[in-house]
């Protein structure tokens, strides 16, 4: 006979699996457009490179038209539908309702980051290989991309930079990274600096699902927020809850309207970095 008879007891409350839940992207871009049938219009305007004249030898002053580009977005439609069935749900731990709209949602806030990386991925200006044989080199390569930006006029405002963990963790083997010349507030209010800050005048996103993390090819980039335009109404992303009575089941749907474009193309500097060397501190 059993000495003892155990209980088992589950806890009622979900833990959230570890995936890629929040879109940090969309705060590093440029989001004002004007929404055309499926198209996103954004509208580039300056001066096209004009320098100050003199006034002409007719008393008149020369004139000249305003540098006006429209670059256009085609928005696509996004989806996911999570389901369960009634007896799922009544049997299964924890909030099945919540769980399903809270990963629909996650799975949307992922596309979000797809659709700006792969506008990013077009980019052609200013590639660079990273060297980081050393924190010399690996620092020299980080001052390279933030002065070709600066060439091309782009550091009017703080950069954005979108790197793979490894590149983090490259940054914290310099002893520039805990330097207060270096270091400034974070990046965003409320989101983990291992995910986001603020360090050498840029804003470093630190993105999971780059594309060739973990490998030696690592696709980063570096650049200005009205170097890319993105469209989509964030505050209208329709996420509804509903039951099917005929088959007896739950689901959750969350549907968006999306489109990236690049805008300045030597806004942007792409950064090819080597995910399996690392510096040692």
């Amino acid at each position: 006979m059993a000495q003892n008879a155990v209980q088992t007891r589950y806890r009622k409350e979900q833990i959230a699996a570890f995936e890629k839940r929040q879109a940090l992207t969309r705060a590093t871009v440029t989001t004002e457009a004007d929404i055309q049938a499926n198209s996103a219009v954004f509208l580039v305007a300056g001066s096209g490179g004009a320098t100050a004249v003199s006034r002409g030898l007719n008393g008149e002053i020369p004139s000249r038209p305003d540098d006006l580009n429209q670059y256009s977005a085609v928005l696509r439609e996004w989806h996911d539908k999570p389901t369960r069935t009634r007896f799922n749900i009544y049997t299964s731990q924890g909030n099945g309702a919540a769980i399903m709209r809270d990963s629909s949602l996650a799975v949307i806030n992922r596309q979000v980051d797809n659709d700006i990386r792969e506008a990013l991925a077009l980019a052609t200006a200013t590639p660079i290989a990273m060297v980081q044989t050393d924190a010399k080199t690996f620092l020299a390569g980080i001052q390279e991309a933030i002065a070709n930006l600066g060439e091309q006029e782009a550091l009017d405002e703080e950069p954005f930079a979108l790197i793979t963990p490894a590149f983090r963790a490259n940054l914290m083997a310099l002893n520039q990274f805990s330097s207060v010349d270096y270091v400034n507030g974070k990046a965003f209010e409320n989101v983990s600096r291992s995910k986001a800050f603020n360090w050498n005048g840029v804003n470093w996103i630190v993105d999971s699902a780059a594309e060739g993390v973990t490998t030696a090819s690592a696709d980063c980039y570096m650049y200005n927020k009205n170097a890319v335009g993105h469209a989509c109404d964030i505050n209208n992303i329709s996420c509804t809850l509903g039951y099917d009575d005929e088959d007896d089941y739950s689901w959750a749907r969350t549907s968006i309207f999306m489109g990236s474009k690049i805008l300045q193309n030597s806004g942007i500097v792409t950064i090819t970095h080597d995910d399996t060397s690392f510096i040692a501190a």
